[in-house]
């Protein structure tokens, strides 16, 4: 078992309702040019725009979360945290959505008008319907998910489906052809959850319901979930009471409508560091979450795992790395760990990284970086 100092324990951060709700008409709020950027290669489009591509002014967003149509590469859906007001911190379940690749964007509001939501995860299933887990909070700190679904090819959402749930939670949807084609698996922090017994959930008829609350091994947190080319499931995350050491469980089973989901196996992840954040970097929220995806082309790397996350390093001091770390024996045991930045001082901070696998096993990395931040800035 790993040994790190404590630092950012689970019941650190959570989400609460502080501001009350205020209606803010959209209509009555100032303008500005919409944000656009092209290059030869790519192009940059603001999504929280109005009807005329114009900035709404003294609004905000962020925490974003992308889903493609897999049949429809134009066809898109953005989620993110919805802020009416940049003087009230109450958030809602904003959205936005495109037709076209990307180069021109609606953005018709909030999914639930005047509900306090947060934390939104987009996914898709391989018929290309889309799906936003939402954590919402009540007044007595009371905190679950709902996942809304658009399943006609449309961009409405429907009312929404009761899923279990809490702060920090993730979704994965298995994309596969095999047996555990279309399941929605679920994952979040127990420590604020409405689940008192587990903090793991499962759907197995397309989002219709989600099964009773179940534990997973060693309780992680703050991570993310992926289904490999068989359907297997696996969870990253800190371990709980662990001292936020990495930690991957898999489930072979979990595929398996009605199954008793069994967790197969528990291993530590070392990365050389731990999870963190309430740094000057980030002064309310982590440097980032765990991050693990499979690869599931049909390559030489078939099969292959890969956790990556921005870290608190231990051998030697350092605010933030990206670290990674690959296993290619369905994630048993797990080669030494590398830096993906390149970035040797000891002051910068590589944070919010962020990983996937494409379809042919390319791997991607992106993340925020502070060594070439202007004075008084802390991200580039």
């Amino acid at each position: 078992m790993p040994l790190f100092s404590q630092q950012t324990p689970a019941s650190k951060l959570h989400e609460k309702i502080d501001d009350t709700y205020q209606h803010v008409s959209r209509e009555n709020m100032g303008r500005s040019p919409g944000y656009r950027f092209d290059t030869t290669t790519y192009f940059t489009r603001q999504v929280n725009i109005d009807a005329n591509g114009d900035n709404i002014t003294g609004d905000a967003a962020n925490e974003p979360s992308i889903a493609v149509d897999p049949t429809n590469p134009g066809r898109i859906v953005i989620g993110w945290r919805q802020f009416d007001n940049v003087s009230n911190n109450f958030r809602q379940a904003g959205y936005g959505y495109s037709d076209d690749g990307g180069e021109t964007w609606t953005f018709p509001g909030v999914i639930d008008p005047g509900v306090f939501r947060s934390d939104p995860v987009l996914d898709f299933d391989k018929n290309g319907n889309f799906y936003y887990n939402s954590l919402t909070v009540d007044n007595s700190d009371n905190m679950w998910c709902d996942v809304y679904r658009i399943n006609d090819g449309g961009f409405e959402w429907d009312e929404g489906t009761y899923a279990q749930g809490g702060d920090k939670q993730w979704m994965r949807i298995d994309r596969t052809d095999g047996l555990g084609s279309d399941n929605i698996y679920a994952d979040w922090n127990q420590s604020y959850s409405i689940c008192n017994n587990g903090s793991f959930t499962r759907s197995t008829d397309g989002g219709e319901s989600y099964e009773d609350c179940i534990p997973v091994d060693k309780n992680p947190y703050w991570g993310t979930l992926a289904v490999g080319p068989d359907g297997e499931l696996y969870e990253v995350g800190a371990a709980y009471g662990y001292n936020d050491g990495v930690i991957v469980d898999k489930s072979n089973n979990a595929k398996l409508q009605g199954s008793d989901i069994k967790w197969d196996m528990t291993t530590w992840v070392l990365l050389d560091g731990q999870l963190s954040g309430w740094t000057n970097i980030n002064p309310s929220g982590l440097l980032g979450q765990a991050w693990i995806d499979v690869d599931k082309s049909d390559g030489p790397g078939r099969g292959y795992v890969y956790v990556m996350a921005t870290v608190e390093r231990i051998s030697f001091y350092d605010p933030g790395d990206v670290m990674f770390a690959r296993s290619t024996d369905g994630g048993l045991t797990w080669d030494d760990p590398i830096r993906i930045n390149d970035d040797l001082s000891f002051t910068n901070t590589q944070w919010m990284g962020t990983m996937s696998v494409a379809p042919d096993g390319r791997i991607d990395v992106v993340w925020l970086d502070t060594r070439n931040a202007p004075l008084g800035h802390s991200d580039n």
